[in-house]
């Protein structure tokens, strides 16, 4: 008399079923995880151990074994091999944790001239170190299991990553002045789109990068020849003229970036808006020049040492968001150059222009 057939019961949401999709499909994934998810889906659409043994290509009873764990820990834990006893651990915890502290510090800090560790001196160094610092495990230890060891960690001492410094503590407070002129652009945007369609506003939003090289070629560059050179070929001497200032702009209202190159040595950072301002106002064909039309111009002045040369700072003060966000009272053709007072106090702070075009 023939058996019945055993059937194993198989608990799977769809986020686990796509991950086995994605799993089964991988080409870096490794065969042993491949081939268990091919079983399982295979089983779930046939659930016949021996149809999905011929299917796959393997024994009946690797597919039972890998249902059963399925059944046991579930169906993406069952892709794993379970861990084996192995041999005992060589290097200790205490080793282990020892050297991880090491590679947090710096090489300067144990005598080496090095800015950042290498698993190759930080080796060298646990191999002549560690045994004298109570831990002897470490005094054949090799580069490749310093490797697994900072892994394991997930720490990587021979890169850096930069980060922001927060060294503002007014950081949140300007950040919602900032997000406020958004706000008002919004506003803005609504309310011209109630009236007029929303031809009557233009709202700038300026900032510059000053000192960049200009630099011109000495010689006309030399096109593609077949059977020559396949690229364009260009003297590698250059000559200088001097340094250029850019100045871009978008237009907060319909994402318009107004661009605009000046040479302007020596300058103030208003009179520099001012003109790519205006340049830009004028040549534009995308703002519109209606009798009645308002426009209204943003950008950073950065906090200036005794020099006078620029540092950066944060764009926005408390007193000119605040200006931003309620209703524009500005007389039209009236410039506000509450940023440029040296006695303002703060690091930063932001001037807005407020002008009529015409015709």
């Amino acid at each position: 008399m023939v058996a019945a057939r055993r059937v194993i019961t198989l608990s799977i949401d769809s986020d686990q079923r796509r991950a086995l999709v994605d799993i089964s499909r991988s080409r870096s994934a490794a065969t042993g995880r491949v081939e268990r998810a091919r079983m399982i889906i295979a089983y779930l659409d046939t659930p016949s151990a021996y149809v999905v043994a011929r299917q796959i290509g393997v024994s009946q009873q690797t597919v039972t074994r890998c249902l059963e764990r399925a059944a046991e820990l579930g169906v993406l834990a069952a892709l794993d091999d379970r861990p084996r006893a192995g041999r005992d651990a060589v290097i200790t915890r205490e080793a282990r944790a020892w050297l991880v502290s090491l590679a947090c510090a710096k090489p300067i800090a144990s005598g080496y001239p090095h800015e950042l560790w290498t698993t190759r001196l930080l080796a060298a160094h646990a191999r002549n170190h560690g045994p004298q610092a109570g831990h002897p495990s470490l005094a054949k230890l090799a580069q490749g299991t310093v490797c697994k060891i900072l892994a394991a960690q997930e720490i990587k001492p021979h890169k850096i990553r930069y980060y922001v410094e927060q060294r503002d503590p007014d950081f949140e407070p300007k950040m919602a002045e900032v997000l406020c002129v958004y706000r008002e652009v919004e506003m803005r945007r609504a309310a011209a789109a109630d009236r007029d369609g929303g031809g009557q506003i233009a709202i700038l939003s300026y900032d510059e990068k000053p000192g960049i090289q200009a630099i011109g070629n000495t010689t006309p560059d030399l096109p593609p020849v077949p059977g020559t050179h396949p690229t364009t070929q260009r003297d590698h001497e250059y000559k200088r003229h001097g340094t250029v200032t850019l100045m871009a702009g978008i237009d907060l209202l319909t994402g318009t970036v107004h661009a605009l190159v000046k040479s302007l040595p020596r300058r103030r950072p208003g009179t520099a808006t001012a003109v790519a301002s205006s340049s830009s106002s004028s040549k534009s064909s995308t703002l519109p020049t209606r009798p009645q039309l308002r426009s209204k111009l943003f950008w950073t002045i950065t906090r200036r040492t005794s020099r006078g040369r620029p540092r950066r700072g944060w764009p926005l003060s408390r007193t000119a968001a605040s200006r931003l966000c309620s209703p524009p009272n500005t007389v039209p053709g009236s410039t506000s150059s509450r940023g440029f007072s040296p006695k303002q106090p703060g690091p930063c702070s932001a001037t807005s222009v407020s002008s009529p075009h015409t015709n």
